[in-house]
Order: structure tokens, then sequence, then C-alpha cells
């Protein structure tokens, strides 16, 4: 099969795993790192970081993802019901009957992202002359091509039933999933030294978050930034403020340049932010030229195989780790092993 790229984008990681790679950094979280992880764990308390996967609420964050909606599958006799009252004499060679069985399932409708989650390196790509030619395609993380490695749906029969029972043929966060994501993360708490201060953090800043805490932050480790969104979330009950959802807690600068090359060197594994999507959603650019909308975004899950995790649920975590002067733990962060998934939600443990 010939190689899907001959020029890879400056400062990538495209083909450092292998041409059919596709977890990227994930790559890092090794046996050692999952040790590294274990080591931390003193205290052997555990904390969710997940929001319940029905916050914020409503649709004013994303027109697109909508709130969970729950339901209980049709009973024994085909209507919509919660119990299954079953007799064992109706049911064939069970018997004589001793009891009923009260049985309940349901199903649940659900938007990937809508909550606490994982981007997939199949979530954002980028127009790039990946083959050479001189003409950009649509590519994503280590070459693969739009409309052949990751489509839309269509009308055409597949193997597996009509039209395209997955989005994602590669990229998708099963792989992630089987793979295993658990090693040491890192927390660095913005929302300590910034409160609920709408604002971009640089390098510079960040850097000094870091020092005054003495956060040190290694190739494989998975790093988690705590800005107090969430916290907000939780408190506004599943009504938000439409305008404070977009003007609540720092992020990270993304035209800071600096930043963007720290984050390239650093060789975290993972980025997670307990924000919307971790870096500022500040509209458009009044430069011209040609750019991403979201440069972290295009940095990480185009160019390095960085997953971003967004929406987590930091609160109890960063109070714990502060009162007992500390920053790392174990981080055990799997996402749904659901094929072709370009998000995913989940809810990760720390412990400590």
């Amino acid at each position: 099969m010939p190689k899907r790229w001959t020029r890879r984008p400056p400062g990538s990681t495209w083909g450092d795993w292998g041409d059919d790679d596709e977890l990227g950094r994930i790559n890092l979280l090794t046996s050692e790192k999952v040790l590294q992880g274990i080591r931390e764990v003193e205290a052997g308390i555990t904390f969710c970081l997940s929001l319940p996967l029905d916050f914020p609420g409503g649709t004013a964050l994303n027109q697109r993802r909508h709130p969970p909606k729950l339901a209980p599958t049709e009973d024994m006799a085909g209507a919509p019901g919660v119990f299954y009252n079953v007799r064992m004499s109706e049911m064939p060679d069970f018997g004589d009957p001793k009891y009923v069985d009260v049985w309940a399932d349901d199903v649940v409708t659900l938007s990937l992202q809508y909550s606490t989650q994982w981007d997939s390196l199949a979530h954002v790509g980028a127009e790039y002359d990946a083959d050479g030619d001189g003409v950009d395609e649509p590519v994503y993380y280590n070459g693969y091509r739009a409309g052949v490695d990751l489509v839309g749906p269509t009308d055409d029969a597949t193997g597996d039933g009509a039209g395209h029972r997955c989005f994602a043929k590669h990229l998708g966060l099963e792989h992630m999933a089987f793979h295993g994501v658990q090693g040491r993360g890192v927390l660095v708490d913005l929302a300590h030294q910034l409160g609920d201060e709408w604002r971009g953090v640089d390098l510079s800043t960040l850097r000094e978050i870091m020092a005054a805490d003495n956060v040190v932050v290694e190739p494989g480790d998975m790093l988690l930034l705590h800005t107090g969104y969430a916290t907000r979330v939780l408190e506004w009950a599943r009504n938000p403020d439409p305008r404070k959802l977009f003007t609540t807690s720092s992020y990270l600068d993304a035209k800071d340049d600096a930043l963007l090359e720290w984050i390239a060197d650093s060789q975290i594994s993972a980025l997670v932010a307990d924000n919307y999507a971790v870096e500022g959603l500040l509209g458009k650019d009044k430069d011209p030229s040609r750019h991403s909308f979201l440069p972290i975004h295009h940095l990480c899950l185009f160019k390095l195989g960085v997953p971003l995790g967004e929406m987590w649920y930091l609160h109890e975590l960063a109070t714990w780790l502060r009162a007992h002067d500390r920053n790392r733990f174990l981080l055990t962060a799997p996402p749904l092993r659901l094929p072709g998934t370009v998000g995913s939600p989940l809810t990760p443990i720390a412990t400590v």
C-alpha cells in the first residue's frame, strides 16, 4: 500500500510511531509511565473528574450538542415501560414459579461531546499538501484522508448494512480505549492564582504559576489545567447564563507562539482542562491571512497527536492536592470503546 504522505507538517510527530499509527502521543503512556502514576498513590483516595453528563444544560454552549435523553426500553410485550414483571410460569421450561422478576433496561441518546469528553485525533484536520503535489488536501493526523479514512454519512451499502456505520474508519477513540489511558497526571491550579477572571494564559504566566506551586511536567505526563470553569457550570444548575458561558475563567492563550512551542517540546501525552475548549473561543481573527481558528486544537490533534480533554471536573481534586502540597496523581481516563467515535464522554478517576 502506498504511503499516505510524503511531507509531514513541520514540527509534527507524523510517522514517529509508524506509518499506520493512530494513537499519537498516547504511545508515551508506557508501562513505566503507568508505574510512575501508581507511585504517586499514597492515601488511596479517589476523585471523580466528570461532570454529570447532563451538564451544562441546554444548547447555549454549542447548538449542535444536545443534553442526553434517557428513556426506558420497551417491556416484554413491546410497550414502553421501566419495569418488566415476568412470572416464571410464563417462560418456557423454567419449572414451578417461586417468584416474580422485576427488571429495568434503558436507552440514551447522547451527544458524545456535550459534557466531560475526550477530543480524538479525528476531531480536527487541516488542508495540507501531504503528498507534495503542490495541492492542499484535507487530511488528519498521520496523513489519514478526509473522504477515505474519515467519512460522512452515505447511502452506499457496506458489509455491515446500508450506509456507513462509522464516521472515523481511522483515528477513532476505540484505539485509545484499547491501549488504555492510565499514567501520571499533573495538575496546574490556574484558578487558585487567577480566580474566575476571563483571561488568556500565556507561557510566561503559566510558568510563573507552575513555579509558585512547584509543578514539574515530564515527557509522557498528562497535563490537567484547573480554571474553575466546571465548578461554575455545576453552580448554574443546568441553566447557565449564555454570556457567562463564554466569559468565565481562564484559558490557554493560543496566540502566544512561545506557549505553542512549549506544548510541543513538553512531550505531554494529553492536554486536559475543565473549561470548554482548553483554549479561548475569541471569534474570527481580523488578520485575513490563512490560519487555524483554534491553534491549540490544530497543534495537538492535527500535528502532535495529543488528545484534548474538555469540561473535566477538577474542583475537589485541586482542593485536596493544594491542602497536601501535591500536584501529581494516578490518572485513569479511557474513552468509550465505541468504534468510529470522534469524541467520547468518560468518567476519569484520579487516585492520590
